[in-house]
């Protein structure tokens, strides 16, 4: 499984969050010398305008820059890279193919989206994960509007009250759907969260009475 698969919310707020990671098969022969094939993996995401980057082990665009992050990589590393547009996360999935680096790279999105992705880049698909939804004591998640905001983070490091009280706030108007959105980010260090998203969320939810 994959932490950049399971994604709550609309299908027409997932269109455009595109979530790519790049990492080497660890204990693998290919694992060794992988950090200079991600930092290439991540300088390609940058050229195509990504929304959101980074390295688990190291934090996203939200919180230092991308130079730091590329600093950091390590063979060990899982880089990330989410584009809010299609033809651009396509256009970064061909040249990653072209580049012929030699680790694997998954994109994370609705089914038809996924695949539209990998045809525009001339891909075919290797291996496809499903996302089997939530099971369990369901009465106990936070609200879905919630739910939206903190499935962004695959290691579960966006609290709910956090996402609450943002949300209070930016109904309230003392804080701006921009940097609610970034608040808010900031938690998930893997890159994986997509402020542009997240303000749509915000600016939808603020709309309402």
């Amino acid at each position: 499984m994959t932490h950049t698969l399971h994604r709550y919310g609309r299908v027409d707020t997932l269109n455009d969050d595109l979530v790519f990671l790049s990492m080497s098969a660890k204990g693998f022969a290919n694992e060794k010398g992988s950090a200079e094939k991600m930092k290439k993996t991540l300088e390609i995401a940058r050229k195509h305008n990504p929304v959101n980057m980074g390295d688990m082990k190291t934090g996203n665009l939200l919180e230092m820059s991308i130079d730091e992050i590329m600093r950091k990589v390590t063979d060990t590393s899982i880089v990330h890279a989410v584009f809010a547009n299609i033809e651009a996360a396509a256009a970064f999935a061909k040249e990653v193919k072209e580049a012929k680096l030699g680790i694997s790279l998954v994109v994370s999105a609705p089914f038809d989206r996924a695949w539209k992705v990998a045809d525009m880049a001339g891909c075919m698909g290797h291996t496809i994960e499903y996302s089997g939804g939530i099971w369990g004591r369901t009465e106990k998640l936070p609200a879905p509007e919630v739910l939206e905001f903190t499935t962004m983070c695959g290691h579960g490091m966006i609290s709910r009250y956090l996402v609450e009280d943002v949300i209070r706030r930016v109904k309230a108007g003392k804080t701006n759907v921009v940097d609610g959105a970034r608040e808010i980010g900031k938690q998930c260090c893997c890159g994986i969260y997509n402020p542009d998203r997240s303000e749509k969320l915000l600016k939808a939810l603020a709309a309402k009475k």
